[in-house]
C-alpha cells in the first residue's frame, strides 16, 4: 500500500495447482474432475504431457444437445483444438487482453511445450480488484493532503470527488456532497458552466460563501475516447494574495493623489496662505480654533480667492493622519458622482474596471474631503452625501461590505447658499449639516495691502518654475496693481504676473510692461461730481489719464505715449490743446 503500482508477470499470478485431463478420457470423467476442482474447464493433454486442446462446460453442454449418451463420448471428440496460449515471461495486463481479445476464461501458460499453470477470469478479477483497491486507497490520501482544492462532478452534476481541501474552504462534507448534485449545495459554480458550455475555465476569482475567501479557479471538461464524461475542477487559495492585492491597489490610488497633489501639499501651512491684512488674519485665527475638532467647514469665497489653499491649511495645521482629497463638483459628470464619491467594485457597471475603484471618501480615511463648488451638487447626490454625513460610513457600488470612515468634510463655494435653499435647488437639512463653522475669504479688492506681497511671492515662485532669474517689479506698476479690481482674485493676479515674467525682457517690470486694461481702467475715478455732460467728462477723464501717465512716467512723453497706446505727436497735440500741466524730472 501507498506504493508504485507493479506490474506482475504471469508466473505470480497463474495457478500452478491446475487439473488436467488425457485426451481419451471419456465426458463423464471429464464432468466429475470438473465438479471436483470447481472450474469450468480443463486442460487436455496427451500421453506424453502436451497439450492438445480444452474442454469446457460449453462445448460438454453443446454435445449434450446432441447425443444423449455424451457422457460416453471422448474428450478428444469434444476439446477444442483452437488452443490460445501464453509463455512465461509476459505480465498480466498482456495475458487480460488476450483473453478479452479472444473471448475465453482460461489461458494456459506454456514453458518448453508443456503447461505450467493456468490462468482464469478469477486470477484476473482478483489481481485487479487487490491492485486497485491499493492504488485507489493511495490515490486517496494523495488527493487528500494536497493543498489545494480539487471537485470533479460527472455529466448529469452529480460530485464524485471532494477532497479535505474542499471540506474545510466551504463546510461540506465529501460524504455529505459526493453522490449529490453539486447546485444543492453551491449555486453558479465554474464546474457548472463547463458542464455546460464544455469549455475550459481558468483564472477566475470566485467568492465563497465565507466572508473575504477568493480562490483561483482552474476547470476542465474531461474527455475519454471523445465521451465527455464530466468536469474536473482544481482551487487554489488566493485570500491572502487578494488582501494584498486590495491592499496594494489602495496604496496606488492613494499615491496617484500624492502624486498629483504633493506640489500643492507645501501650501497646507497658515504661514504659507499669504497676507497680513485684517480681514485675511480674522479669518485665519478662526480656522485654526476649528481645525483641531471634527466639525464640517464651510468656506465662502469668490473664484480666485484661495479656498482650497485654506482648506488644505486647516487639514495640515489639524494633524490628521489621512490625506487631503480635493473635489471639484462642478467638474464630475453626474452619472459619475456616485462611483467617485463612493468607488465601485470589480465588474459594477459596464466599462469599470476590472479592479475595482475606491471612492474620494475611502481615500480620505482618516483624513480630510475637500467638496469645492459643493453648490453644484445634484439632488440626488446631496442626500447620499448626508447619509454619510449621519452614518460615517460608505459602501462602493456594487460591493456589499460596508466601510467605517472618520473623515471631514470640508466645502466651499462662491454662490449663496441660503438662496439656493430657498430655491430649492439645496437641501436645507444638508446645508445646516456643512455650515457648522463658517469661514468667508475676503475678495483681493478687499484686501489691497496684501497684493504686494503676493506680487513678490508669485515673481519669486514663477520665475524659479521658468528657470529665470529673479525679476523685480518698480513701485508705480504695484501702485497700478493695486488700485486695479481683481475680478478673478489671486488666481487672476498670479496669471497677469505669469505673464509679465514670460514676456519680460528686462529685469524689472516697468509700467509700460502692464497690460493696458490694467493701467487704463486705475485712471478712472468713478467718485466724478454730478455733471452728466458726456463731452465735458470724457475729456476731463482723457486730461486725468494724460496726466496720471505723465505722473507715473516722471515726465517722459514717450513713455507715457507708450503706455497710452497713442503716438508721441497726439500725446503732445492733447498737452498743447488742453494745457495739461506736469512735473519734469
Amino acid at each position: 500500500m501507498f506504493s508504485i503500482p507493479e506490474l506482475k508477470m504471469v508466473e505470480e499470478v497463474m495457478d500452478e495447482k491446475f487439473t488436467c485431463i488425457n485426451k481419451d478420457t471419456n465426458l463423464n470423467i471429464a464432468i466429475q474432475e470438473m465438479i471436483k476442482a470447481n472450474v469450468r474447464a480443463l486442460v487436455v493433454i496427451n500421453n506424453k504431457e502436451k497439450i492438445e486442446g480444452i474442454i469446457s462446460m460449453t462445448d460438454i453442454h453443446k454435445i449434450s444437445n446432441q447425443n444423449d449418451n455424451y457422457k460416453n463420448v471422448i474428450v478428444a471428440d469434444v476439446m477444442s483444438r483452437d488452443i490460445i496460449y501464453a509463455s512465461k515471461g509476459i505480465d498480466i495486463n498482456q495475458c487480460r487482453n488476450m483473453m478479452i481479445k479472444n473471448k475465453i476464461g482460461i489461458l494456459p501458460i506454456l514453458d518448453d511445450g508443456k503447461v505450467v499453470g493456468v490462468l482464469n477470469q478469477n486470477h484476473i478479477r482478483d489481481y485487479l480488484y487487490m491492485e486497485l483497491e491499493d492504488y485507489g486507497i493511495t490515490v486517496k490520501h494523495i488527493v487528500g493532503e494536497i493543498k489545494e482544492g480539487i471537485c470533479a462532478i460527472n455529466a448529469e452534476g452529480i460530485v464524485i470527488l471532494w477532497n479535505k481541501f474542499m471540506e474545510e474552504r466551504y463546510g461540506i462534507l465529501s460524504s455529505k456532497i459526493v453522490g449529490r448534485p453539486i447546485h444543492e449545495f453551491l449555486r453558479h459554480t465554474i464546474s457548472e458552466r463547463v458542464l455546460n458550455s464544455k469549455e475550459s475555465m481558468s483564472d477566475v476569482y470566485c467568492s465563497c460563501d465565507k466572508e473575504d475567501l477568493y480562490g483561483l479557479v482552474h476547470a476542465n471538461p474531461i474527455y475519454i475516447e471523445g465521451e465527455f464524461l464530466g468536469v474536473v475542477c482544481t482551487e487554489v487559495d488566493i485570500t491572502e494574495a487578494k488582501k494584498l492585492s486590495i491592499e496594494l491597489e489602495k496604496a496606488n490610488d492613494t499615491l496617484k493623489y500624492l502624486q498629483d497633489e504633493v506640489k500643492n501639499l507645501s501650501k497646507g501651512s497658515f504661514d504659507k496662505v499669504l497676507g497680513k491684512s485684517y480681514k485675511l488674519e480674522k479669518e485665519k485665527e478662526v480656522a485654526k480654533r476649528v481645525s483641531k475638532t471634527n466639525s464640517s467647514i464651510l468656506i465662502f469665497g469668490e473664484s480666485g480667492t484661495g479656498k482650497e489653499v485654506f482648506a488644505r491649511a486647516i487639514h495640515e495645521y489639524s494633524d490628521k493622519v489621512g490625506q487631503f482629497i480635493p473635489v471639484n463638483c462642478s467638474a464630475i459628470p453626474n452619472e459619475l458622482f456616485e462611483s467617485e464619491f463612493f468607488g465601485y467594485e470589480s465588474g459594477a457597471f459596464t466599462g469599470a474596471s476590472k479592479k475595482g475603484k475606491m471612492g474620494i471618501f475611502e481615500l480620505a480615511k482618516n483624513g480630510t474631503v475637500f467638496l469645492d463648488e459643493i453648490g453644484d451638487l445634484p439632488m440626488n447626490m446631496q442626500a447620499k452625501l448626508l447619509r454619510v454625513l449621519q452614518e460615517k460610513e460608505v459602501r462602493r457600488i456594487g460591493g456589499e461590505k460596508i466601510i467605517k470612515i472618520k473623515s471631514r468634510v470640508i466645502c466651499a463655494t462662491n454662490k449663496n447658499l441660503s438662496d439656493l435653499v430657498k430655491e430649492g435647488k439645496f437641501r436645507e437639512d444638508l446645508y445646516y449639516r456643512l455650515n457648522v463653522v463658517e469661514i468667508n475669504l475676503p475678495p483681493l479688492r478687499e484686501r489691497k495691502e496684501d497684493i504686494e506681497i503676493l506680487i513678490h511671492n508669485f515673481l519669486k515662485e514663477i520665475c524659479e518654475e521658468n528657470e529665470k532669474s529673479v525679476i523685480g517689479i518698480t513701485k508705480e506698476s504695484v501702485n497700478i496693481l493695486q488700485s486695479y479690481k481683481w475680478k478673478g482674485n489671486i488666481r487672476e493676479l498670479k496669471n497677469t504676473i505669469e505673464n509679465l515674467v514670460v514676456l519680460s525682457k528686462r529685469d524689472v517690470i516697468e509700467v509700460e510692461d502692464l497690460p493696458s486694461y490694467i493701467t487704463e481702467s486705475s485712471y478712472i475715478n468713478e467718485d466724478d461730481d454730478g455733471d452728466l455732460d458726456l463731452v465735458k467728462l470724457t475729456q476731463k477723464l482723457e486730461n486725468r489719464v494724460i496726466s496720471k501717465a505723465l505722473e507715473l512716467t516722471k515726465g517722459n512723453k514717450a513713455k507715457a505715449a507708450k503706455i497710452l497706446n497713442i503716438p508721441r505727436t497726439t500725446l503732445y497735440y492733447k498737452i498743447d490743446q488742453n494745457d495739461i500741466e506736469y512735473s519734469k524730472t
